[in-house]
């Protein structure tokens, strides 16, 4: 076991001269930008983001709050004992939105709690593919043409360059797990034979 968690460990770290310059450069941030925000020097970020110098908790600490990303993250740390996730709510429009995946590639998983209210649609189109199933509450789904609403257990499943928009359709809020694909990933949906 010892031997495995060592192995874990040794990969990040073999790995997070690559990870600190991804981050870097999915920020949208400059070497010059990070040093005025951190007071890490440029040689210095160039030579933890080439593997030339190793980093220390401190530095570490500094990018994290930088790239507004969780120091696990920042490093890839592996997962260690609890097998628990960790779920960050957010809010997005007046809607709670909980991650059920990592922010990684792939298909990415969510719940969505939306607030009762009557709001006027306002749809919006993008590539991908959209899952949606309603947990609790009644969804309204405007897609394309049409109108929907649905009920808790029923799903959805759409194009999103359909334009679409979904929010409740009357005094309870609605509880939705949604899974988005980007362009070329698809669910297969599997179900039983009728009896």
């Amino acid at each position: 076991m010892q031997d495995l968690a060592a192995a874990n460990i040794a990969a990040a770290l073999e790995h997070l001269g690559a990870r600190l310059k991804s981050v870097r450069a999915r920020r949208r941030m400059t070497l010059a930008a990070v040093a005025v925000t951190t007071g890490i020097s440029r040689s210095t970020m160039s030579r933890l983001e080439t593997g030339k110098r190793r980093p220390t908790l401190e530095l570490l600490l500094l990018l994290s709050h930088a790239y507004r990303i969780s120091l696990d993250d920042l490093v890839a740390a592996p997962d260690e004992g609890d097998p628990r996730l960790r779920l960050k709510p957010s809010r997005v429009k007046g809607r709670t939105v909980i991650p059920l995946t990592g922010a990684g590639e792939g298909a990415q998983a969510w719940k969505i709690v939306i607030p009762p209210g009557r709001t006027t649609p306002a749809p919006r189109a993008h590539e991908g593919h959209e899952w949606i199933y309603v947990l609790s509450g009644h969804l309204r789904l405007v897609l394309g043409d049409e109108d929907l609403v649905l009920a808790p257990g029923e799903v959805a499943s759409f194009d999103t360059a359909v334009p679409h928009w979904f929010g409740t359709s009357g005094g309870d809020p609605a509880e939705i797990l949604s899974i988005f694909g980007r362009p070329g990933e698809r669910m297969t949906v599997r179900t039983a034979p009728p009896a």
